[in-house]
């Protein structure tokens, strides 16, 4: 077992792809988060999947993101009981997106299957995935064709999906999570991008190589609660609409010449009552306030914007590493 301080101590080393006839290695990177009521049947069902594909050999390098519940202890049982698995265990909660940074760091496979633990991504799909990664691909994104979510999660999330592609900057697949597959070319380039506002799926879509597709339909969560309710999927899309698209900083132009433009119209308004109809009065008090309020509204919003963008600046100026490690616990580790 060995002990980690920061990102850069863990020991990555990039395997050649398999020689004709040789066994490809097929790594699981796998965020948890307070996991602890589904973790163990989850690793029931993966090992079940894998052990009807027994021609690839498998690594399942399991991400602790600072867990508070009993989820690092039953991590620990399984990197015992499977040769198979390794854990990263973080010294705090970084996030989702920096937990799927961390285990590419660590995954040596000649592919890289991302997926959750919560077995809404069935185990059984990311077969699929290698397939159509042996057939030529080099990313595979599992693209939900259905999902048992609320109402109101299916409904943001659709819309969600169509606003970002048609304001980002890059062809983001819709209605696709961080489920998916990356050959180990796609995974090191994936691993250069080390901006501190990540949105994985986007940075994915944005390297180009040979992508593709395979559908599924998306399961209920197992056991537990979300991890990404309504406050954290709305910074998810602040992240992604500022990491790909610079279409809000144009809004705030168009919206300053909307505003221009009733203001033209309202000083016309004025003046062309002052001059030929001096018998009515232009309201003062109730006009002098909504025009006061639009104009303080607008600001605001504009100052928000840029506040957004600014903010990421800061974050990235500051230069700070993306994660800590606690250990590394697993057959490369103890």
């Amino acid at each position: 077992m060995t002990t980690q301080t920061a990102e850069s101590a863990i020991a990555v080393a990039r395997q050649p792809a398999p020689e004709p006839g040789g066994t490809a290695l097929i790594s699981y990177v796998l965020p948890v988060y307070n996991e602890q009521d589904g973790i163990r049947h989850f690793h029931e069902e993966l090992a079940k999947a894998l052990a009807g594909r027994p021609e690839f050999r498998y690594e399942i390098v399991y991400v602790n993101d600072g867990s508070a519940d009993d989820s690092l202890s039953i991590l620990r049982e399984l990197a015992k009981s499977d040769p198979r698995v390794r854990v990263v265990d973080f010294a705090r909660n970084f996030g989702h997106q920096i937990a799927i940074t961390a285990g590419l760091d660590e995954a040596k496979g000649d592919a890289v299957i991302i997926m959750d633990t919560d077995l809404q991504d069935p185990p059984r799909i990311s077969l699929e995935l290698v397939d159509a990664w042996r057939a030529g691909a080099e990313i595979v994104h599992a693209r939900r064709r259905t999902r048992r979510d609320t109402i109101f999660k299916r409904t943001t999330a659709h819309a969600f999906y169509r606003i970002l592609r048609s304001w980002a900057e890059v062809d983001i697949p819709l209605d696709t999570g961080d489920f998916r597959l990356l050959d180990r070319r796609a995974a090191d380039e994936l691993r250069r991008f080390r901006e501190r506002s990540r949105f994985v799926r986007g940075m994915v879509a944005s390297m180009g190589f040979r992508q593709t597709e395979v559908r599924f339909d998306r399961d209920e969560r197992f056991a537990g609660e979300t991890k990404y309710p309504l406050r954290k999927m709305a910074r998810l899309a602040i992240d992604g609409v500022t990491s790909f698209s610079t279409v809000p900083l144009r809004l705030i132009s168009r919206l300053g010449f909307l505003v221009l433009a009733l203001s033209l119209a309202g000083i016309v308004y004025a003046l062309a009552m002052k001059i030929f109809r001096p018998d009515i009065t232009v309201s003062g008090w109730t006009m002098l306030m909504v025009v006061t309020l639009f104009l303080g509204g607008t600001q605001m919003l504009a100052i928000g914007v840029l506040g957004s963008y600014i903010g990421r600046i800061y974050s990235e100026a500051q230069n700070r590493p993306l994660y800590i490690v606690r250990e590394v616990l697993g057959h490369d580790g103890d």
